[in-house]
């Protein structure tokens, strides 16, 4: 069962980092000023920069990677914490395949570590769990592995976690048309709720708030269906970095932006 705001976001540690006085201070003064009524409801994150947290401090890129998959426990409680009811995290595009074979097999370990180790703390929190992207694939012991968490915490009443592995934005559009074809459909038929129906997890709404880490400003093919009317809010911080403090800016951030859809201002 999910518990209060202000019962849960006080406490420190529970991501396995603990934040000193002034950055806790800074935290609090970000609660006060947050709009519960304009939470975004779906976040997508890219989380970039674990490389590059690495390398600064003299470690290996999996070192990196082991950190950057340390800091998601924390996000995702305190997005959860605060109203947030899909939040869906890049963890491995389409196109990383081509990254060094050493470096794609120790993802793919981390990967079905993650989903073991967090299935119980996350099924407790009252989130449910998904993998989006081509699941067909990717080992079958990572697929068996999401499917039961998956099982496991759909009746739950708090926020969705969608964890993109092998995930593309064309590909996905391109895997809906197949579908659309192999249905029968006529061309006439096909418009947007349509395409929106075969996409991966049909139920999932649009993205609005979308963050990347790490000072790059592109979305690299991540949710480009549901992320077209996404506010994009790009920082310099890694994401092995990127804690409460940074959610809650860059949720401010999204609250003090217009989202007019194609409207003027006059028409809102």
């Amino acid at each position: 069962m999910r518990r209060s705001l202000s019962g849960r976001c006080n406490r420190t540690g529970w991501s396995g980092i603990t934040l000193d006085n002034t950055r806790e201070k800074l935290k609090n003064e970000l609660l006060d000023r947050l709009d519960k009524g304009k939470i975004p409801a779906h976040i997508g994150i890219i989380m970039d920069g674990n490389g590059r947290w690495a390398k600064s401090r003299g470690k290996t890129r999996i070192h990196g990677h082991q950190e950057g998959a340390r800091r998601v426990k924390g996000v995702v409680r305190f997005a959860n914490d605060i109203g947030v009811r899909h939040i869906s995290l890049y963890a491995f595009s389409v196109e990383n395949w081509a990254r060094p074979s050493f470096e794609v097999s120790a993802l793919m370990r981390l990967i079905r570590a993650y989903i073991i180790r967090e299935r119980n703390d996350l099924h407790a929190e009252g989130v449910k769990f998904r993998l989006l992207g081509r699941m067909e694939e990717l080992a079958p012991e990572i697929i068996r592995q999401a499917n039961i968490s998956t099982e496991l915490m759909k009746n739950n009443p708090g926020l969705s976690l969608n964890l993109c592995i092998n995930y593309g934005g064309r590909a996905e559009i391109v895997d809906a048309v197949k579908k659309i074809m192999a249905a029968g459909h006529k061309p006439e038929e096909v418009t947007e709720e349509l395409i929106s129906r075969y996409l991966y997890w049909p139920e999932l709404p649009d993205v609005d708030l979308m963050i990347r880490t790490s000072g790059e400003m592109r979305t690299s093919n991540f949710h480009l269906w549901r992320g077209a009317y996404a506010e994009l809010y790009f920082t310099q911080v890694l994401w092995p970095d990127f804690d409460e403090v940074e959610l809650l800016k860059a949720i401010e951030a999204y609250q003090n932006r217009e989202r007019r859809f194609g409207k003027i201002s006059e028409q809102l």
